[in-house]
């Protein structure tokens, strides 16, 4: 597909469109109660004019602002478009958010109304509204708990079903007049979804996104990945995310493409399982998640069968990064051995067996990770974009795939290297600008290009590399150059280390501080009979020091000797949210961690081991 046969027209416009074109087809399916529920496109498009009667009638005018708190649900994207159906902008909010970073979004995104997923998150509303003067109403999807609330509380609730109601109602006395007019008064270049980014080195900055860059970045995801009106896809990542927007509405609303919800985020591999999509999308903790799982599997597997793992994953690892157009027969017999002994099972466990492309994005990878599932025979390529690029802007082809790369810029991506090695697009995706801060938006877009932050090399064919953010490169007290995520993601590359934070700016050698992943640590603790009871007294046994000791000498092998760990510090509880040491998105607040564990760092640093 390329750029000009997308129809000029906005989401919400394409979601009129598709119900015209097949509104008998399936649009979404919501797993409730075990069961997959249907939504056609026709209902897609009754339900989201519903809602967004329901938010007119509630005083939600023509540009306001919807704030929308929830796990992906149908909800989600009913009032997503709802929203865009009476010319208003949607406002996502992380769901694992704390009470005051979700005051700051609502309140600095100037939100009139909320919807909100349950009493949980309803209750962060609630603790902030003195924040909030703006806030004028409360939508709960799923009310159970709300009777208990004061009546000047309950007052401003509204269930989502009243609210679809609602809309019913008005629609019945008023026709569809109402929609019809706000859709043939919006333009491309009307504001139609705000993206908060995750705020990893200060407060989150409201990305505004216009009609007119969401369907800028379309087609050159189209393209790259090959999608099509037959693709299915499972949505679980946070909807207040570009990377699950672009697969969960962006490209379904243009393709007319089928997007199932499961039950929770908890469910996720069941309903991989179950649904067998055609396309799946992984940050790279589910990744790393993902063959943790594995290694556990073939842990508690028994001698034979470990034997036959290691024999099938020799098989594929030689044709990992070959394209299967050029397979000779002998390794198209040798890898279907494999396959049917070994790999097709291991691709049923994660649900990745109809998968046609998977993708990987928004973070650094380890390149043991990417390998490890080619070698399966899961079609996985590394992508990039960034919320202010509308989503995905390079990425590697199926047939094309260059290790430790994001592949080529797409179609419709103008791309050149900056001052220090920096990226820089220019095309429809880039954003309209963050909300109140021209300072910031200037600094961004400079004469039409963006500045993505980030350093990347090319190479001869085109095909980038993202060496690091340009502000993360640090200086060693000898004067090196280090890239931090290299390091990191060799070590994270290994099944029991979680994170990995590289120490040395400034310093007269490498150190880190340690997470161990506590599901495949404590497997390998159970399986040498070590007791534990809790993450500390795990940490704290002597063997599993040894253990990551070995890991990052196997990491260290594979890096330039100035970048070797030589000292590292086990830490004694996860990351949190909670605690500002991570983002909603789970990136490392860097400037935190260093911060918390200060004593730690200089311990390593002063003679300690």
């Amino acid at each position: 597909m390329t750029a000009p046969d997308l129809p000029h027209k906005t989401l919400p416009q394409m979601l009129r469109e598709q119900a015209q074109r097949q509104g008998a087809r399936v649009a979404i399916r919501q797993k409730d109660f075990g069961i997959w529920q249907p939504i056609t496109w026709a209902d897609y498009l009754r339900r989201a004019g519903h809602v967004g009667l329901g938010l007119a009638s509630l005083g939600l005018p023509t540009g306001g602002h919807l704030g929308v708190i929830s796990e992906n649900r149908v909800e989600w994207v009913l009032a997503q478009m709802g929203a865009g159906l009476v010319g208003a902008v949607t406002v996502g909010v992380y769901p694992t958010s704390p009470s005051n970073e979700v005051a700051y979004v609502v309140g600095h995104a100037d939100v009139e109304v909320v919807v909100c997923e349950d009493q949980e998150q309803l209750d962060k509303i609630l603790d902030a509204q003195a924040l909030l003067p703006r806030l004028q109403r409360i939508v709960v999807v799923e009310t159970k708990g709300l009777a208990s609330y004061p009546p000047d509380v309950r007052a401003r609730i509204v269930s989502f079903a009243e609210l679809e109601r609602l809309g019913a109602e008005l629609q019945a006395r008023e026709g569809l007049a109402r929609i019809d007019a706000a859709l043939a008064a919006q333009t491309l270049d009307d504001i139609g979804l705000m993206i908060y980014t995750s705020g990893s080195t200060g407060a989150p900055k409201g990305a505004m996104l216009s009609w007119r860059n969401i369907r800028g970045v379309v087609p050159g995801i189209v393209d790259r990945l090959g999608l099509s009106g037959a693709t299915t896809h499972l949505s679980y990542l946070p909807l207040c995310h570009v990377a699950e927007q672009m697969l969960s509405c962006f490209v379904p609303l243009y393709l007319g493409s089928q997007v199932h919800f499961g039950e929770s985020i908890r469910t996720v591999q069941e309903d991989l399982r179950e649904v067998a999509p055609s396309m799946f999308l992984g940050v790279p903790r589910i990744w790393e998640k993902l063959h943790a799982a594995i290694s556990i599997k073939v842990q508690e597997a028994g001698p034979l069968q470990r034997a036959l793992v290691a024999r099938a994953l020799a098989a594929g690892a030689p044709l990992a990064e070959k394209p299967r157009s050029q397979w000779t027969l002998a390794e198209r017999l040798r890898f279907a051995m494999a396959y049917w002994t070994v790999l097709r099972a291991l691709q049923n466990f994660i649900g990745l067996r109809a998968a046609k492309v998977a993708l990987t994005g928004a973070a650094p990878i380890p390149p043991d990770v990417v390998r490890f599932f080619r070698t399966l025979g899961v079609p996985l390529v590394e992508v990039y974009g960034l919320t202010e690029s509308s989503g995905m802007v390079t990425g590697q082809a199926v047939d094309q795939l260059r290790s430790g790369t994001v592949g080529p810029p797409t179609r419709g991506v103008e791309a050149r290297i900056g001052e220090q090695g920096e990226l820089q697009i220019r095309g429809d995706m880039v954003f309209a600008g963050y909300y109140k801060s021209p300072e910031a938006t200037a600094a961004a877009v400079q004469d039409g290009w963006l500045h993505t932050g980030d350093v990347v090399q090319q190479d001869a064919d085109g095909h980038l590399r993202i060496v690091d953010r340009l502000k993360d490169i640090m200086i060693t007290a000898g004067g090196k150059n280090l890239t931090p995520s290299e390091i990191e993601n060799q070590m994270k590359g290994s099944p029991f280390i979680k994170e990995c934070i590289v120490v040395a700016d400034g310093r007269k050698f490498v150190a880190a501080l340690v997470q161990i992943d506590y599901e495949t640590v404590g497997k390998w603790a159970e399986a040498q009979r070590l007791a534990f009871t809790h993450f500390r007294s795990l940490v704290e046994l002597p063997k599993v020091r040894d253990l990551v000791q070995a890991e990052i000498d196997r990491g260290n092998a594979r890096l330039a000797q100035v970048a070797h760990i030589r000292r590292f510090h086990l830490l004694t509880k996860e990351l949190d949210h909670d605690d500002g040491e991570v983002t909603a998105t789970m990136k490392v607040r860097r400037a935190s961690v260093y911060k918390a564990y200060a004593g730690e760092i200089e311990g390593m640093f002063g003679g300690r081991h």
